[in-house]
């Protein structure tokens, strides 16, 4: 098969295009903190880091780092104008109230029903902590899902039911992965809105556990 897979900044790419216009967005620990540097002005997206902060940017090639200034990932970042900080008692408020549009979480698995799995996978030398991403997905308005389509196992991640501590049930609403874009039909299938150019909707069944249907507007992802 002749394809290659999505690298993490170009999936990044591909998500931050499909972000609405103007929303509050929370940026998860890991790839999703990529898609920061690919959201364009005129798209009006505001950030948010559980961390604290609302309104945040990438930080400019040449600037110093503030110390101070760091996202979920402990990256550097910097303040846009009328950004603000808060303690985590009012960045969890946001967070639980309903005030965040999309949050972009990744994952070690997600099912059928849509639960996700993201923060523990029972390996002796890992650490468990899941943050606040129960908080996220339990408060935000749409849970968007980036991960690898399957581990480094080869093992696949989108399957009929979860095998890890849940982060939350039914709540994710779309994944992106390195081969494709699939909606969450709750409890039914997963809707294949786009793929990976060479990728055949057999190949990607193939390495999915959970059922896949094909939209009948299915899109090549072009980076």
């Amino acid at each position: 098969m002749n394809m290659s897979p999505l690298s993490r900044d170009q999936l990044a790419q591909v998500l931050a295009a499909d972000i609405p216009s103007n929303s509050y967005v929370n940026l998860g620990v890991g790839m999703p903190t990529l898609v920061a540097k690919h959201l364009k002005p005129e798209q009006g997206v505001v950030l948010h880091s559980e961390n604290g902060i609302l309104g945040m940017t990438g930080l400019p090639a040449g600037q110093t780092p503030d110390i101070d200034l760091v996202n979920a990932s402990r990256e550097a970042v910097s303040l846009m104008p009328g950004a603000s900080i808060c303690d985590h008692v009012v960045s969890f408020s946001m967070m639980r109230g309903g005030h965040i549009d999309v949050t972009i979480l990744g994952g070690f698995q997600v099912s059928v029903e849509g639960d996700l799995a993201n923060w523990d996978t029972g390996q002796a030398d890992a650490i468990p902590a899941v943050g606040g991403a129960m908080d996220l997905v339990a408060g935000a308005k749409q849970v968007f899902v980036m991960m690898q389509h399957v581990d480094r196992e080869g093992r696949a991640k989108l399957v009929r039911q979860c095998t890890y501590p849940l982060t939350g049930h039914g709540v994710v609403n779309r994944v992106y992965t390195d081969l494709a874009i699939m909606d969450v039909i709750k409890g039914q299938h997963l809707v294949v809105r786009g793929m990976i150019e060479g990728m055949t909707f057999d190949a990607l069944q193939s390495v999915t556990e959970a059922p896949l249907v094909l939209a009948a507007d299915c899109c090549v992802i072009h980076p």
